[in-house]
């Protein structure tokens, strides 16, 4: 039985500004399934999609495509599908774990857990990651729908709703950035 959380009836759901990039040589935005799957659930969950990219499995690419995002106040978090197993193309933690000012380790532990109930050892082989840099949140998924699906249904839809209890992510957002504010990094 998972543990005990709810939604509040005391606060109203505030809607985020979330990005959504997929990394894949092949894809397009016609074809884009993960993507479209995550693209499909934070609207219907009140969010605002506030930007959608496709781009090569290329550390450069991808790198510069975040910090574009990170530097555009209307987007608060950034969702990326793609490019986290381990072969020489899957790139996107390497690309994008340097920008983290702060690592989100339970987030790939919650993730593979949820993953393991689905699809057992296999998911091993995802190097699902987040972490949040200049105060917005990134979050590194693996390319297949059915694990878009697993990381928003499990983990995200909740985390990113200011009315899930006992805590989440959106509540502490204005503090995200304390260390860069006091000069510490």
């Amino acid at each position: 039985m998972p543990p005990m959380s709810d939604l509040s009836d005391a606060r109203r759901l505030i809607p985020l500004g979330i990005a959504v990039l997929t990394v894949s040589d092949t894809r397009t935005l016609a074809d884009d399934r993960s993507g479209d799957t995550l693209a499909g659930r934070l609207t219907e969950a009140g969010h605002r999609l506030a930007g959608r990219d496709i781009v090569p499995d290329d550390v450069g690419r991808i790198r510069a495509r975040v910090e574009a995002w990170l530097g555009d106040p209307a987007v608060d978090v950034v969702l990326t599908t793609g490019g986290t197993g381990f072969t020489g193309r899957d790139v996107t933690p390497e690309a994008l774990e340097p920008l983290f000012e702060k690592r989100m380790d339970g987030f790939s532990a919650v993730f593979h857990r949820i993953s393991y109930d689905k699809i057992g050892t296999s998911t091993l082989q995802s190097r699902a990651t987040a972490g949040v840099a200049k105060a917005t949140y990134i979050f590194v998924l693996p390319g297949s729908p059915g694990a878009c699906r697993d990381a928003w249904d499990g983990i995200l839809a909740q985390q990113l709703d200011y009315r899930h209890r006992p805590c989440n992510f959106v509540e502490i957002m204005p503090r995200l950035d304390e260390h860069l504010r006091r000069g510490v990094g």
